[in-house]
């Protein structure tokens, strides 16, 4: 399996992007799955267009990426949690 360069996306790529970042590692490690989490902020991902497998964020996304994005704010709130989870490893294994 390819490794997949996961980008973790926040408004200033510091706090809510940590909490996503390592929630989404263990989630990796738990499934076997490689992955390379990049921690950003959402201004950046246009520098990793031809990289990204996922983008994770946890605020609005506006623009049109050639890959999945998901949206993180249930691993603030709680609420949703295990939806998301789910989504997230759907594309992790393709």
């Amino acid at each position: 399996m390819k490794k997949k360069q996961i980008l973790i996306a926040c408004g200033a790529g510091i706090a809510t992007s940590t909490i996503v970042n390592d929630a989404i590692e263990s989630m990796c490690k738990e499934n076997n799955i490689p992955a390379n989490l990049v921690q950003i902020k959402i201004t950046e991902v246009g520098g990793y267009v031809d990289t990204a497998d996922l983008l994770i964020s946890t605020t609005i996304v506006q623009k049109e990426y050639p890959f999945p994005v998901i949206n993180a704010r249930a691993f603030l709130t709680g609420i949703g949690l295990d939806e998301a989870k789910a989504e997230i490893l759907e594309e992790l294994k393709k």
